[in-house]
């Protein structure tokens, strides 16, 4: 079901940043909260917004799991670039809020691949209306909420650099590429979760970035030019050897 979620805070990129390097394994939202708050590096918003931020935000989209999401994270930030941060970041926020995620498969990819390169809130309003009338929140929104929501989801977009700044109303397109090594972590963790090789190339994960299964294993054969898999693909049948034991052997492979 869809919620509001992203009002507590969009791709918050920087905040991210700055709690995954607080963060200790095994620490709890609360704990989290009160490092932060003693860190000195949010002096410029009030303990209320912090809270709202971790407990909202950081929380449901990285301490899920077990806090598997902000340990991975936590090990490779300061080793890949940050469009790749992003990328991973955009993830773990439409696992967490699903209204993200088929914004992307619904309106975004389609409206890309039709030609049209701007995006407008109307757009995203249209795409959150015709959500609550299939029934995918609880209860209907009102058209302030439904104002605010479709204006979350297209600076969340812009956060995480699909969508340029607004301007006159409008957002630009802007293309996205997925590293090897932003594949390779997706394909990693999807598999350290239980998900079987063929069941891997249709996962949601690929779609949000516009990626059908055809693309997807394209790009895991470019990782395993890197050696990190071995990748054997025959008719509609994918196997992969996987080297690394643990997502953890794999992110540390990524930071040396």
């Amino acid at each position: 079901m869809y919620t509001t979620q992203l009002q507590a805070g969009q791709g918050l990129v920087d905040e991210t940043r700055a709690l995954l390097k607080l963060w200790q394994p095994g620490m709890t939202g609360q704990q989290l909260f009160q490092a932060a708050l003693s860190s000195g590096l949010f002096t410029n918003i009030t303990a209320r917004r912090l809270r709202n931020i971790v407990a909202e935000c950081f929380a449901p989209r990285y301490l899920a799991s077990d806090g598997r999401p902000a340990s991975s994270l936590k090990t490779i930030q300061d080793h890949v670039t940050l469009p790749e941060l992003k990328d991973l970041l955009l993830v773990f926020t439409c696992r967490a809020n699903e209204i993200l995620g088929d914004f992307l498969c619904d309106v975004y990819w389609p409206r890309y691949a039709g030609g049209y390169m701007e995006l407008t809130k109307e757009d995203a309003e249209r795409f959150v209306r015709r959500a609550i009338d299939d029934g995918k929140t609880v209860k209907r929104w009102s058209e302030s909420t439904i104002r605010r929501v479709s204006a979350y989801v297209l600076g969340c977009c812009g956060d995480y650099g699909l969508l340029s700044a607004a301007s006159a109303g409008k957002r630009r397109v802007q293309s996205v590429y997925l590293t090897p090594l932003v594949i390779a972590y997706i394909a990693h963790d999807l598999h350290f979760s239980g998900v079987n090789d063929s069941a891997l190339l249709s996962r949601d994960e690929w779609s949000w970035f516009g990626m059908g299964a055809a693309e997807v294993l394209d790009g895991l054969k470019q990782v395993a030019l890197r050696g990190w898999i071995i990748v054997q693909s025959a008719a509609d049948l994918t196997q992969i050897s996987w080297r690394f034991k643990s997502m953890e052997e794999f992110c540390h492979a990524v930071a040396e």
